[in-house]
């Protein structure tokens, strides 16, 4: 299977790296990263300790022919620019699959390709991007991935199968949407918390002050997402919580890594 990953930062060469032990891989992340990889191959330490050895290009322009699957975790805000570029390596039937934070990037996407080659997924992994050329599998978790219309495929099925195959737990759920907004809700608890403090997902309930904002967070977040007609409970997203933060006790967020970079955050797509 000929796969390529659209922003192959930390999320992305984790999924890059697993996926190119049994397939044709192709990562497209920054320049550095890229180089560090064509030279040493990609280094993944943590729960999962290998290195590998994935194409990796730092352009669009470096994908010589349409993939099979286009797997996309770029930031939100830049969803809109890498897809416009990515629409020249969507073939037929290449299938563009959203793996992001956030509730508004199927929206974006779709204004480019297709709705019927795009799926959308969630993911629990937690990875921490250590410096070009190495990732930290800081916490193993559970991909869901489904259509957007709330059918079940076969195509589904095959992308189940081989992300399973290789270690990433994966599922397929009729009801993404929920998904996505669940996995929204948990990420507006978690990271601006650790981003504003600089602190580890697990911090959050070594300190009670933290974990009841954290709580509150959640509460108003999940009365958002039941007024857009999400069928999601308050006291299952309470309990999520919690689990996914021990669960990815040392990771930082996204969002700490990103302002460790001084880089944008994805604030306005999570909170």
């Amino acid at each position: 299977m000929k796969i390529a990953v659209l922003g192959a930062g930390a999320i992305g060469s984790l999924f890059g790296g697993l996926l190119s032990l049994n397939n044709d891989v192709t990562l497209i992340g920054r320049k550095e990263h890229v180089s560090e990889i064509m030279k040493n191959g990609l280094r993944i330490t943590g729960k999962t300790n290998l290195i590998v050895y994935p194409k990796a290009v730092y352009r669009i322009e470096g994908v010589n022919e349409p993939p099979d699957i286009l797997i996309v975790t770029v930031k939100s805000y830049d969803t809109e620019s890498a897809i416009r570029e990515a629409v020249d390596i969507v073939g037929d039937k290449t299938i563009v699959l959203s793996l992001q934070n956030g509730i508004d990037n199927i929206q974006t996407i779709t204004s480019y390709i297709e709705a019927d080659k795009v799926l959308a997924g969630t993911t629990t992994e937690a990875v921490t991007f250590l410096r070009a050329g190495t990732i930290e599998h800081t916490g193993k978790g559970l991909t869901s991935i489904g259509e957007i219309n709330g059918r079940s495929t076969s195509r589904l099925k095959k992308i189940s199968e081989i992300f399973n195959s290789v270690g990433l737990t994966t599922k397929i759920t009729e009801n993404i949407w929920d998904e996505i907004w669940s996995k929204a809700i948990i990420n507006s608890c978690i990271n601006p918390i650790t981003a504003v403090f600089d602190i580890k997902n697990g911090e959050i309930i070594k300190h009670p002050i933290l974990y009841s904002i954290a709580e509150t967070i959640c509460r108003e977040s999940t009365k958002v997402a039941v007024a857009r007609g999400m069928e999601i409970s308050e006291e299952d997203e309470l309990k999520k919580l919690r689990q996914v933060i021990e669960n990815t006790s040392e990771n930082y967020s996204s969002m700490v890594q990103s302002l460790r970079k001084r880089k944008p955050t994805e604030i306005d797509s999570i909170n």
